[in-house]
């Protein structure tokens, strides 16, 4: 059984229709990349999961419960956690108060969560007092991720997680995230760095204009002459 499954999904915003027929699934433990050009929807794919979307059409299951029309703030207690694109931390709060944040929902935060994240992050241990406001682009996101992770999630969403990092810090990014996935939380994710995430991850989906275009192992997308002809610059 897929921990995620999305069938037959229409959704958009309010009367905007986005997706058509779309069809994505994650098993436990699997790296999965949504890759295609912008305005292909991938984002509403990850919006729709959330609860975030207008429901059209089709189902959305997650660890066989149907989440189809589940709000927003349910994901945290099913085991789904999300980095978005955009405002991904508190830039008033320090480091330690916006993991604590990541953890709101449980009545006290275990300390042991706070150090396992400084473990994996270390640098966020040694800033754990300073603002976020005061960190690099490539610590926030590392902060955003460690955010996500307080509650040890079955399933991340991240979405562009190496948009407006410089490029030297973006091989250290799908590096980490590669360390997340081998430690056994599968990832969704969706990646302007089309090339690199199919390299790293087990399957990929390229959507096209709101609807599945290609699904193969990153592999076989990869060598696939249309899609790096169309989608990867050749």
């Amino acid at each position: 059984m897929a921990l995620l499954e999305v069938r037959d999904l229409d959704a958009g915003y309010e009367k905007i229709q986005v997706l058509e027929s779309v069809d994505v699934t994650v098993s436990s433990g699997e790296y999965v990349t949504l890759v295609g050009p912008n305005g292909a929807g991938k984002s509403t794919v990850m919006k729709s999961v959330l609860g975030y979307t207008t429901h059209m059409c089709g189902a959305i299951y997650f660890g066989g419960e149907d989440i189809t029309h589940n709000q927003p703030e349910d994901s945290v207690h099913l085991g789904l956690s999300y980095v978005p694109q955009t405002d991904k931390v508190f830039p008033s709060l320090t480091v330690r108060e916006n993991l604590k944040m990541g953890a709101y929902i449980l009545d006290e935060v275990p300390e042991d969560r706070i150090r396992a994240i400084y473990d994996r992050f270390p640098i966020l241990g040694e800033r754990e007092d300073q603002k976020a406001a005061h960190l690099s682009g490539g610590q926030r996101q590392m902060l955003a991720m460690g955010r996500a992770l307080m509650l040890d999630p079955e399933l991340l969403l991240l979405d562009e997680p190496s948009a407006g990092l410089a490029p030297d810090l973006v091989a250290d990014m799908f590096d980490r995230i590669d360390e997340i996935n081998d430690q056994g939380t599968a990832i969704l994710m969706i990646e302007q760095n089309a090339a690199e995430a199919l390299r790293r991850c087990d399957r990929g989906y390229v959507l096209v204009q709101g609807e599945n275009r290609f699904e193969d192992t990153g592999r076989a997308l990869l060598e696939n002459e249309q899609v790096r002809r169309e989608f990867l610059g050749g």
